[in-house]
């Protein structure tokens, strides 16, 4: 079930948008309805100030009135979810991930539950789709990046067949410094992906398999707090391979050389850096858009707020908000107003998150899902990704552990 994505360079496609046609969504259509009586409660954690003041402007001038918490208020997927499912009062959720996602269509959260609904461009998202529940927005991916040059590896090109080969590759790499954040579960992901065994009483992980996180972690470098997720280090030559999400990868490289002696160069065209070749792929993050039960939203409410999410995941709206905030859409027709240019390299690894995982049946993302809060306690417990190399936890005796014990929260 191994799936390539489409995707082209946000960065140098810029330009060329000057000449697409793409419509002005504050130009009203004229058969459109007017929903603004009912205020929309919209939870999410894609709410920088930027993007939730952009969307209450938009969503007004297509006659939806708004109500959503920037991340001064509320930040992070846990904490948006933890909000909505306190609160009680939402209307709308998009963001979070496919793991987070996995859960709420679960019914994992007792106050959180999805309504049945199907918009217009449904099988325009294609697989990321919980069909008649949920359906994909944005895309992006956690990359594997080494330098080429002499602070790398000097013109070698690095296959690995997983991404744990890190590992065993002869070289330095970047390692985050803590447990948690999105970014980070997700390289966890891709570490522990070659090592899943639903049978396994370690979080359905093998014993090797955390050995191998162990090293990464042990072997690796952490740096300091100014590690942006291991472009900084990479792009000082600190370390040889490091970890970076893809909607922020070629920006980071037109300003590189502000922050280094010895940059990394190259977009498009890389001049001192390259993807590691992984056969597994990534763990690409697909953001989702669904409806949530409200007790008590009458029948023209439940109007406005079905309304209201078939404008923002329409191709011309998430094509705006991907020229806004760089994102590359689910949506296949907001890709072709976007992106007509063909795909860059970062955006056609394997997408491991919705491989099919042997002996389990279920995707790697809904797998990850149903073990991520034992794996995060596993982490926890046995003092994975410390922040100082001096005082670094030492390794557990793997022989002797109580995994049953292990697996629960300490707290």
């Amino acid at each position: 079930m191994k799936r390539l994505l489409a995707l082209t360079l946000t960065v140098i496609m810029t330009v060329l948008l000057g000449s697409c046609s793409m419509p002005l969504l504050s130009e009203k259509k004229s058969d459109s309805k007017d929903y603004s009586a009912y205020t929309i409660r919209v939870y999410s954690n894609s709410n920088s100030a930027e993007r939730a003041q952009w969307l209450v402007q938009q969503a007004s001038e297509a006659g939806f009135t708004v109500s959503i918490d920037n991340g001064d208020i509320v930040s992070g997927d846990a904490a948006v979810l933890e909000a909505a499912n306190e609160n009680k009062d939402g209307d709308i959720l998009f963001g979070l991930n496919e793991t987070r996602w996995e859960q709420v269509v679960a019914g994992n959260y007792n106050n959180l539950s999805l309504m049945d609904w199907r918009p217009t461009w449904a099988f325009d998202v294609g697989e990321y789709s919980y069909f008649h529940k949920a359906y994909g927005l944005v895309i992006q991916n956690v990359l594997p990046l080494y330098r080429t040059d002499e602070l790398g590896t000097n013109g070698k090109k690095l296959h690995f067949k997983h991404w744990a080969d890190v590992v065993d590759s002869g070289y330095t790499w970047y390692r985050p410094n803590k447990v948690g954040g999105t970014t980070n579960s997700n390289i966890v992901a891709s570490i522990l992906y070659a090592f899943i065994d639903p049978d396994s009483p370690a979080g359905g992980v093998t014993k090797e398999g955390w050995k191998a996180l162990w090293r990464y972690c042990a072997e690796g470098k952490s740096g300091a707090d100014d590690y942006k997720y291991g472009f900084v280090p990479l792009n000082k030559g600190d370390v040889q391979i490091s970890a970076f999400y893809s909607s922020a990868l070629y920006g980071e490289i037109e300003a590189a050389a502000e922050n280094s002696s010895n940059p990394l160069r190259g977009t498009l065209k890389p001049e001192n850096w390259a993807l590691v070749d992984i056969e597994d792929g990534t763990y690409y993050i697909a953001e989702y858009i669904g409806i949530l039960e409200k007790e008590g939203r009458t029948t023209e409410e439940n109007e406005a707020v079905n309304a209201f999410a078939e404008w923002f995941g329409s191709a011309e709206t998430q094509a705006a908000w991907g020229k806004e905030f760089d994102t590359y859409p689910c949506n296949s027709d907001a890709v072709s107003i976007l992106y007509p240019g063909g795909a860059p390299e970062i955006y056609t690894l394997p997408n491991l998150a919705l491989d099919e995982v042997d002996g389990a049946g279920v995707t790697y993302a809904a797998y990850v899902a149903s073990h991520i809060d034992e794996w995060t306690n596993i982490m926890t417990n046995l003092g994975f990704f410390w922040k100082d190399d001096a005082n670094a936890a030492p390794e557990p005796d793997w022989d002797n552990l109580d995994w049953s014990n292990l697996t629960i929260s300490a707290q």
